[in-house]
């Protein structure tokens, strides 16, 4: 649901007025860039404005209470409207705001690339852009200008740094038996979610230590041989570009399990180190290698019935 249907049917605005004891200079810093970080308006002297959506209010309640904790005061109220500034005038203060951001990106992002920062710079950059986009509340058109710059920038980095994939035949993936290692996480759950659902629906999964795979199955995800990381790519993300897989929703699936599983925060996804979690929690329990998978594997598939 958007910002603005969210507020249409109470007061659109949260306000945030707070005063620090004399003491509170360390968390003064912490609460401003949190406010910052938030995407919060500073309106004259009244306080810090934030559409009011489910999620500004706990934030709000949460720095206020911190701010309470810390001996100072604190409220968070309901503003339906601002003497001196319309409801437009709000939504335009707040889109000017991110403006500037999307600016800055747009310039640092016309800056020419080297071969050796262009890997690290995207990935610094496409999470930067994921950090506006969240408080990006009224949806700026300067949006679509940015995303398109750092999708060239992503295939340029592409072009440079990933080996070429062979085409494969997908007849000869077919009622075949594929092999992993143990103890499954995030990559290997989801990557066998894949091969079920779109690659082989007749696949079986057995696990093997590398030296020891059994003979016509299929490795993935093992460190030497069939289908694992590649380049940049996780295991998921190279089945997913080798079998040329064309659902809409596997490329958000594999940016989620890239993160999750490589930690390198390319592509600023947060929602697999869920699922990695769990999947650790429940290894934990002792669970067998086929339970773990089939458990992750209904992870993923819920995953997958969430996006839209």
């Amino acid at each position: 649901m958007s910002v603005t249907k969210q507020i249409e049917a109470k007061p659109p605005w949260l306000l945030l007025v707070f005063s620090l004891a004399r003491k509170g200079a360390s968390l003064r810093v912490t609460v401003w860039r949190k406010l910052q970080r938030y995407g919060a308006l500073l309106l004259g002297n009244s306080g810090y404005f934030l559409p009011n959506t489910e999620e500004n209010r706990e934030r709000f309640e949460w720095l206020a209470t911190a701010v309470r904790t810390e001996g100072g005061e604190a409220s968070v109220l309901e503003v339906q409207s601002v003497d001196n500034c319309s409801f437009s005038q709000m939504k335009q203060r707040f889109s000017d705001a991110r403006a500037g951001d999307y600016r800055k990106l747009l310039k640092e992002l016309r800056q020419p690339p080297t071969s050796s920062n262009l890997p690290s710079r995207t990935t610094r950059l496409r999470q930067r852009f994921q950090e506006i986009v969240s408080i990006d509340f009224f949806g700026n058109p300067l949006r679509e200008q940015v995303e398109r710059a750092l999708n060239a920038m992503q295939t340029l980095k592409r072009k440079s740094v990933e080996p070429e994939i062979n085409s494969v035949s997908p007849a000869e993936y077919r009622n075949r038996v594929w092999v992993t290692r143990p103890r499954p996480g995030v990559d290997r759950v989801t990557s066998a979610w894949l091969i079920r659902k779109f690659i082989d629906p007749k696949a079986k999964f057995a696990f093997a230590p590398e030296d020891n795979k059994p003979a016509k199955a299929v490795p993935f995800e093992m460190y030497e041989g069939g289908f694992g990381h590649r380049g940049e790519d996780c295991t998921f993300e190279t089945l997913f570009k080798v079998f040329n897989i064309r659902d809409k929703k596997i490329p958000v699936i594999a940016e989620i399990v890239h993160d999750a599983d490589l930690l390198d925060e390319k592509f600023g996804r947060k929602e697999g180190f869920g699922i990695d979690e769990v999947m650790k929690g429940w290894a934990q329990e002792g669970l067998s290698d086929q339970e773990l998978l089939k458990r992750g594997m209904q992870l993923a598939e819920g995953l997958y019935k969430s996006l839209h």
